[in-house]
């Protein structure tokens, strides 16, 4: 019993993370108060303690012990200089804790909400507005371009320069508002988003903000802002894609006839977005300096330049076609290119500097532009939905009665309320100064796989009138472009295999950066301390894991809604602490090679993520209807992340053992069916669906097809009563079935209905029809179209 007891002090210890003399503390009063111990216990006792306690010691006998191992046997994993300049480049953040198992709630709450300002409000409501109001997705896609005013347009009210500071002649938005601009547009037209998307995120503005000279900010800056230079940034090649250190577009360092240094430069890139109508070009290339013009080095490192896209050798004449998708996307070849070097952005400063100035400026596509990209696409299809699927009948009933189909659209709104509340935290952590560049890899990777998820299921929903093209579709584009989200910003596959969890390790661990660094530099002292508080930590997490397992953590106080997630997500976080260090202690520098595993690691580090993200959007603007959302997405998660936590253990081979018993006590499982009835029942409240798809862009035109659908389900809940008169009537046999125009005409004929009671259905009924038809064409025509 003695032992038993102290045992369990331990784990107490443990899980509250006491200080290791504590433990040595505890024994000693323990054992002199109830264990019958002699000579060898103290003995062993005190050179235990001296040995453990006492720094100097502890280096002696075992830190150094260590480290000889470590080195003979190779165990040190290798960081290469580019992953220093993706570790160097952002922050942690809240990633950081589950790599502790903590979550932080108050820290969490806590997170500044960004508000638009009046002028940001305002650039939505009136230039968003007026730019979506000028054009169409069924225009542009059959012009395959934009008109000259809408590109005018686009250029005079510089939505090119969101990003651009105002005392640089830009907009000087924040990450929210930029976010919005590109959520709203897109729910008019993907190829809208994408063009304005793009200088915006990744390109010569952002790296000459950030990383340019003064005089280049006075040069460009301002054009760049105003649309007077049309920006484009090369980085992919035909073998260098998301490995991007791989390219072989080069430059070399000379001397010109006057004795001037310049650079000339061998080219060629491709799926260059802006590419064949840019003005100015932003290069990435590896410059060599065989002459050792700038100094002893010959090989100088990938590098970026601007260059007038008139220069000499440049061709930027031909265009990609992206899956029949109309934005700009093109090749761009150079052969003997020469610029000055002032045009190396941050001039000699800049040289070999172009991987780090990439790894930083790559996370404003992955955490801004994408994810608005596909939140605006699944408000869009989540209206189109909701709403269309009320208005479609089969067997008498409309669709959204069905339980299948109130499983896709379930998903479709909880999915959306799931990327609306990540984007809102990741957001307000950039507008607050953090860099997080592993939740932007979180962030890219899900909002693309979950919009991929909603445009599929809505296709499904919509049938027929989903696979038919025209101008009424108001989803086949977007179903179109979905690979292209996919595999931009980093390939998916990539993003998920090595980035969420490969990079993440080592950045938002704790403790394994440092031990690297101190093994590389052989500083023992940083060694031994980072080493046993990983020890620690490893203990700590086994105490929690332990406890909370058997708890099934309702042991652990949490506060506000939804206790029991957040009861849960400690767990996880727990086990993930854990799971993590024992893979890394038994795999090793290999687990690095492992992508499946490391995949599986980063599914429950992103799922972490999305309920964390998920709870807290509750907590800021509570909803009793949305609770129901909350309860899927958390629900799913929680069973996405038992998912990857069983195949963790089956593929490693020595944790085998532990599946029954993770298999016997699991996160969750998937929520009953009835929560999508109630999910789609609220859905029918018109107020409800307008909160859920808010920042959607309805036209004013009595012609859009989305207001169309807007009025049909209102005008069709009005004269619901009038409808289930008219099924009861045929029911009964009171009037004969034949077409809906006659059958209405005889219920007035019999005053069953009065005349304005059937003006209404016979409105509502007509506009349901015309929003329920789909688009055909005259042979001539279907074959003129793009």
């Amino acid at each position: 019993m003695e032992a038993l007891i102290l045992l369990l002090v331990i784990l107490v210890f443990g899980f509250y993370s006491f200080p290791l003399y504590s433990y040595f503390a505890f024994i000693a009063v323990y054992s002199l108060a109830f264990c019958d111990v002699g000579f060898i216990f103290w003995t062993i006792y005190l050179l235990a303690a001296l040995v453990l306690l006492i720094q100097s010691f502890r280096i002696k006998f075992i830190t150094s012990k260590i480290v000889n191992f470590i080195n003979k046997n190779g165990l040190l994993p290798k960081i290469s200089a580019t992953e220093e300049a993706a570790l160097q480049a952002g922050t942690n953040w809240v990633e950081a804790n589950f790599f502790k198992a903590q979550v932080n709630f108050k820290e969490i709450q806590a997170e500044k909400v960004t508000v638009l300002t009046p002028e940001e409000q305002a650039f939505l409501d009136n230039e968003v507005k007026q730019l979506c109001e000028m054009t169409t997705d069924w225009e542009i896609f059959q012009d395959r371009d934009f008109r000259p005013d809408v590109w005018q347009f686009i250029k005079d009210k510089k939505f090119f320069g969101m990003i651009i500071p105002k005392e640089y002649g830009g907009l000087g938005f924040s990450a929210t508002a930029h976010s919005k601009v590109i959520e709203k547009l897109v729910s008019r037209s993907q190829v809208l988003a994408i063009t304005i998307m793009v200088p915006n995120s990744l390109g010569p503005a952002e790296l000459i903000l950030k990383h340019g000279t003064q005089a280049q900010k006075d040069k460009y800056l301002n054009d760049l802002a105003l649309g007077i230079q049309v920006p484009c940034f090369g980085l992919t090649e035909p073998n260098a894609g998301s490995d991007a250190t791989s390219i072989s577009s080069n430059g070399v360092v000379f001397k010109d006839k006057k004795g001037n240094l310049k650079i000339r430069l061998n080219f060629e890139k491709r799926y260059i977005t802006l590419g064949n109508i840019a003005t100015l070009i932003g290069l990435a290339f590896v410059l060599k300096d065989p002459e050792h013009l700038l100094g002893e080095k010959e090989d100088l490192g990938i590098t970026f330049a601007v260059i007038d896209a008139k220069t000499k050798g440049i061709d930027n004449s031909k265009r990609h076609d992206p899956l029949g998708i109309p934005f700009v996307n093109s090749p761009l070849y150079g052969k003997d290119v020469v610029i000055p070097l002032e045009n190396i952005i941050g001039e000699e400063k800049g040289i070999g500097k172009g991987w780090q100035m990439l790894v930083e400026s790559l996370s404003i596509g992955r955490g801004i532009s994408l994810p608005s990209v596909s939140l605006g696409g699944s408000k869009l299809a989540l209206n189109v939905v909701a709403s269309y699927s009320q208005l479609r009948e089969q067997f008498g009933l409309s669709i959204n009665h069905f339980e299948g189909v109130e499983e896709k659209i379930a998903k479709i709104a909880a999915f959306t309320y799931m990327l609306n509340a990540s984007r809102n935290y990741t957001l307000d952590a950039i507008d607050n100064g953090a860099k997080p560049g592993v939740i932007n890899s979180v962030m890219k990777y899900h909002a693309t796989e979950k919009f991929r998820t909603i445009i599929n299921d809505a296709m499904d929903v919509l049938g027929g009138s989903a696979i038919i093209r025209g101008e009424n579709n108001l989803l086949a584009h977007a179903y179109f472009a979905i690979p292209i989200s996919i595999t931009v910003e980093g390939a998916n596959i990539l993003t998920r295999n090595l980035m969420q969890f490969g990079q993440g390790l080592i950045k938002s661990h704790p403790y394994i950066y440092t031990q690297i660094n101190a093994l590389k530099n052989n500083n023992v002292q940083s060694f031994d301390r980072a080493f046993f508080a990983h020890i620690g930590l490893v203990f700590n997490s086994f105490c929690k894991s332990l406890a909370y397992y058997l708890t099934r953590a309702q042991i652990n106080c949490q506060k506000g809604h939804f206790q029991r997630y957040k009861q849960k997500l400690t767990w996880v976080s727990s086990e993930f602490t854990l799971l993590t260090n024992v893979a890394l202690a038994i795999l090793g520098p290999s687990l690095k090679k492992r992508e499946n595993i490391s995949a599986r690691f980063g599914d429950i580090l992103s799922n972490c993520y999305l309920i964390t993200a998920t709870l807290r959007e509750f907590e800021n603007n509570p909803n009793q209807k949305d609770e129901d959302l909350v309860d899927y997405i958390c629900n799913y998660c929680f069973n996405e992340i038992q998912i990857a936590r069983e195949e963790i253990i089956i593929n490693i081979g020595y944790l085998g053992f532990l599946l029954p018993l993770v298999k016997i006590n699991p996160f969750s499982i998937k929520e009953k069916d009835s929560l999508n009835a109630k999910i789609v029942k609220n859905l029918e409240n018109e107020d409800y669906l307008k909160q859920m798809t808010s920042s959607l862009f309805i036209s004013n035109s009595k012609e859009d097809r989305l207001a169309k659908i807007q009025k049909a389900v209102k005008l069709n809940k009005e004269a619901q009563n009038s409808f289930k008169i008219l099924k009861e009537a045929i029911k009964n046999n009171t009037i004969q079935k034949d077409n809906s125009e006659s059958m209405i005409n005889e219920l007035l004929e019999k005053n069953l209905l009065s005349k304005d009671e059937i003006e209404k259905m016979l409105e509502a009924h007509a506009l349901k029809q015309e929003v329920i038809s789909v688009d055909s064409f005259k042979t001539s025509e279907y074959k003129a179209q793009r």
